[in-house]
């Protein structure tokens, strides 16, 4: 016997992501507030906000600084 799993079969299933650089999480929601509703108005859907990092976020020290050679190893 095949089952899906416990997620929603494929053809019941839309996502997809966007990336948006804000300066406060208040701005993040508010931004979500003007994205399209992919199930159709009226029907409900959610949205998941969340919070990357960039390297510039974390205090300095030996780790960063490894990242940041990686980095700059890929740029050159």
């Amino acid at each position: 016997m095949l089952i899906d799993g416990p997620f929603a079969e494929t053809k019941e299933l839309i996502a997809g992501y966007t990336l948006i650089q804000v300066a406060t999480k208040a701005e993040a929601v508010e931004w979500t507030q003007r994205f399209p509703n992919p199930a159709g108005e009226g029907n409900d859907t959610e949205i998941e906000v969340r919070q990357l990092f960039e390297l510039d976020d974390f205090e300095p020290g030996d780790t960063i600084n490894r990242f940041r050679d990686l980095e700059e190893s890929k740029n050159s």
